[in-house]
């Protein structure tokens, strides 16, 4: 998979904080801007500060519609000066403050992997879709762990490693192909395709970026804060919702956190997937 080197930059622009972030986004979001997301009413499952949502429409090219959902309120309140979000409510995924069949499609990107239980999550996707309506989740699966290099300290335990960097990125749960085609037919759904991403190089590229940035930060503190925690205490999301790095300069950060990425990496074994599909229509 080749790098887009204009979107990488748009996001290391927009993401001035987590570089590693802005990198894993930019090879996810081309895939997601070319899933053919549909018009209409969409539920932003996971919208956080908006500011993903705004380059991924920005890259297909129109405006959305869309209400958006985020349990942390300091995320919905960046999310208001976006004008495409028509309401936004802080909550959880797992009581939606919105009728049944209200939606055309729902999107949601890089979050189901931090709920630890997604059954009513994924209900409440069912009874909010309306018959035919879409969705689109992009996810790690279980071959992240498989393309990660590993410690870079000779003789630790890779089941250690792992296990804390799970805990440090909040993933509760890598779901495989089948798992996700019987999650969701067991709430009234079907999953149309699947396509994976982030291969090998692409992940240890990413991990590299991970150690040096959030991974520091996390080991800085001990391990007892999470790596947006000590963000907002360095005021480091004010500077990203203020506008984030002039283009230029981000542009030439993008050139050398992509360098050398350029097509070989064709995900063959994906670190993430990319899962659409749509709610069944009444027999």
């Amino acid at each position: 998979m080749k790098i887009d080197q204009e979107l990488l930059g748009d996001f290391v622009s927009r993401y001035p904080a987590q570089p590693a972030t802005a990198f894993w986004r930019g090879i996810e979001i081309d895939v997601l801007a070319n899933a053919d997301i549909p018009a209409g009413l969409g539920l932003d499952l996971g919208c956080g500060d908006g500011i993903l949502t705004d380059i991924l429409f920005q890259r297909i090219g129109r405006i959305p519609n869309l209400v958006g959902i985020d349990p942390d309120p300091l995320e919905t309140a960046a999310a208001r000066r976006y004008d495409f979000y028509a309401r936004l409510h802080t909550v959880g995924g797992d009581a939606i403050p919105e009728p049944d069949a209200t939606f055309d499609y729902v999107i949601s990107n890089s979050v189901l992997e931090h709920i630890p239980n997604l059954e009513p999550v994924i209900r409440e996707v069912g009874r909010v879709l309306k018959p035919g309506g879409r969705f689109f989740y992009t996810v790690p699966c279980p071959a992240f762990h498989d393309n990660l290099a590993g410690s870079i300290l000779p003789g630790a335990d890779r089941r250690d490693y792992l296990a804390k960097l799970d805990k440090r990125l909040a993933h509760f749960n890598y779901l495989t192909v089948d798992d996700w085609q019987e999650l969701c037919g067991r709430h009234g759904m079907h999953v149309d395709s699947i396509t994976g991403y982030l291969g090998e190089k692409a992940t240890r590229r990413w991990e590299t970026l991970s150690r040096m940035t959030g991974g520091l930060l996390h080991s800085l503190s001990f391990g007892q804060r999470r790596p947006i925690e000590i963000q907002r205490a360095l005021k480091l999301r004010e500077l990203q919702n203020r506008g984030g790095l002039p283009r230029p300069l981000a542009s030439a950060i993008s050139a050398v956190i992509g360098a050398g990425l350029n097509g070989e990496d064709d995900a063959t074994q994906p670190s993430c997937l990319l899962v659409v599909g749509q709610r069944r229509c009444a027999s």
